[in-house]
């Protein structure tokens, strides 16, 4: 007797291409991860991931894509019926929480570093300003307290990219502090 496989859609396989793509592209950045990778992790054929994306450069974007609205979500979440002052600090305890998923983290970090493409820098600007009109728009913060919100955030990255944010030395539990308060 021979076991039914499960046919997936095209957009399941999509998802888990993304998935794979996210995760390859997080470890080696947009020029230094093969395509030849990402399908291997998905399960897939090379000819099948080009005929769902087109190019490298197209998975890149969607796996940015898909990074930004995970932080865009966890914002909209941790916001949920709050607004001003309450609103940012949930905002920013639930991004504090997201930096322990370094996978997420060093996606955006790659994202950021891969902006010298004209498209990629695009899609990182386009999704980092949904970020910031949601951050202005739930909390009703002025520019200079939006400013200081999204600053926190970029220095917590800094710090969780050097594994930071649990390794017990002075200066960086100072900073932390101060990025909690």
């Amino acid at each position: 007797m021979v076991a039914a496989t499960e046919r997936k859609s095209a957009e399941e396989r999509r998802d888990e291409i993304i998935d794979a793509a996210f995760a390859e592209f997080a470890e080696r950045g947009f020029h230094g991860t093969s395509t030849d990778a990402i399908a291997r992790r998905a399960g897939v054929s090379q000819p099948y991931l080009f005929r769902l994306f087109g190019t490298k450069k197209d998975l890149f974007l969607a796996a940015v894509d898909r990074c930004y609205r995970a932080t865009l979500d966890t914002f909209m979440r941790a916001a949920e019926g709050k607004t001003g002052e309450d609103a940012l600090e949930a905002m920013g305890r639930a991004y504090v929480e997201l930096l322990s998923d370094r996978q997420k983290l060093r996606m955006q970090m790659q994202a950021q570093a891969a902006c010298d493409d004209p498209d990629v820098r695009d899609a990182v600007r386009r999704n980092f300003g949904q970020l910031v009109r949601y951050i202005e728009a739930v909390s009703g913060a002025d520019a200079k307290r939006v400013r200081d919100f999204v600053a926190r955030g970029m220095l917590l990255n800094v710090m969780a990219s050097m594994d930071l944010l649990d390794y017990h030395v002075d200066w960086a539990e100072r900073l932390m502090k101060a990025c909690c308060e």
